[in-house]
């Protein structure tokens, strides 16, 4: 079965649902202890046990897309270098010179061959080679190796550059990534453009990603913006290891799919029905016709706040100073959607878990992805090596 059979299938899965008033549905109902949203210990051990040793979305690979560019950020703390190599590949490094410690490049994008530290001129190559040592009579001898700048490992795949915050730590990422993968080369992200990020701040990172996978608050947190286009209470769930791929079927999904042959319902993704792609721990990706929103959740300095970074690419760049202004008002525009509605939530719930209140949050039936995100939170958790990870 080809890519867009599967989609087909799982569009039909969701007419299914709105025909019938059903949706996707887990056994029973779970609850999860609310200090798994409060507690100190625990979030610290979620940093260190999941964003410490999985890989991570560092940048798009159009934020970066030729020989020279680089983007430099903060991620977790660390403040992070992820360049363009000469040969096209990419290189991924802690932004800290080797000399005394002081950032190399502050926040953003460029292009540079080399990086000249701001506070005593000591030169790096975008592989981070250090190059040379202001007026190395006078410093003394050094050995040049031992100074690079410190590297991480890194991959890029499917239009995403990953990297994993513990240096020498290398990983699989296409096994990591299993079937989501396809998704992700199906659409052949790494030839987009690169439109701009807007940034927000949220409550703690899985109270915000539980947002991603249910659409049971449609109606409720979306009744202007969200809802009219989408039913709420109704999604499908796949799962590629802990990855999601959720299908919410549009309010014209009959309209839609009544006429087409089921053969070509896998073309018409955004067309009676629309998915939410998340990929863990902390990003989402929301392809629309205008504009694909993918949304980078990180945990924040205590265990409620995180900062979201919501990127954007489409598949061309402006065709004039009016598409471009377009975009903008776009990107304002699904920003203001996530931090005033869902964030807004999102806030309110954190408030209300900090309050004492409740023992456990609920999540029912109905919110089958939540279930499986926070097994999934629990599985590495507790690291156990013969223990097989949980099941959609």
């Amino acid at each position: 079965m080809g890519y867009q059979d599967t989609i087909g299938r799982e569009a039909g899965k969701m007419l299914e649902y709105v025909e019938t008033g059903t949706t996707d549905s887990a056994e029973t109902t779970l609850e999860v202890p609310a200090t798994a949203y409060t507690d100190p210990a625990y979030f610290e051990r979620e940093k260190a046990e999941i964003f410490m040793k999985l890989p991570l979305l560092a940048a798009l690979s159009a934020e970066i897309p030729n020989p020279g560019d680089y983007k430099a950020m903060e991620l977790l703390g660390k403040p992070l270098l992820i360049t363009r190599k000469p040969d096209g590949t990419v290189a991924a490094m802690l932004n800290v010179c080797t000399h005394r410690g002081m950032i190399l490049k502050p926040e953003g994008h460029g292009n540079a061959r080399r990086f000249s530290c701001p506070y005593h001129a000591w030169t790096f190559g975008n592989d981070g080679k250090l190059l040379g040592v202001a007026d190395p009579q006078k410093f003394g001898p050094i050995c040049k190796e031992e100074r690079n700048l410190t590297a991480l490992p890194v991959a890029e795949a499917g239009g995403i550059i990953w990297v994993c915050l513990t240096p020498g730590r290398e990983f699989d990422i296409r096994k990591h990534l299993g079937g989501m993968l396809d998704d992700l080369e199906f659409y052949g992200l790494d030839k987009w453009h690169y439109c701009g990020t807007r940034r927000i701040y949220g409550p703690n990172w899985k109270i915000a990603y539980d947002g991603y996978l249910e659409g049971y608050h449609f109606a409720a947190a979306h009744p202007t913006t969200i809802h009219p286009r989408s039913f709420s209470n109704i999604m499908h769930f796949t799962a590629f290891g802990p990855h999601m791929r959720v299908g919410y079927p549009q309010t014209r999904i009959k309209e839609a799919l009544g006429a087409l042959p089921p053969d070509k319902w896998g073309e018409h993704e955004n067309d009676g029905y629309d998915f939410v792609r998340t990929i863990f721990p902390n990003v989402s990706i929301f392809f629309a016709p205008e504009i694909t929103q993918v949304a980078q959740l990180i945990p924040g300095d205590t265990p409620d706040s995180n900062v979201t970074n919501l990127m954007f690419i489409r598949r061309d760049p402006p065709r004039d100073a009016e598409d471009a202004a377009a975009i903008e008002g776009m990107m304002d525009w699904l920003r203001d959607v996530v931090n005033e509605e869902d964030y807004g939530v999102g806030l309110q719930v954190q408030k209300g878990l900090a309050s004492g209140a409740l023992q456990s949050v609920i999540f029912g039936r109905n919110e089958r992805g939540n279930h499986y995100f926070h097994n999934y939170v629990d599985y590495l958790l507790r690291a156990d090596p013969d223990e097989e990870p949980p099941v959609l």
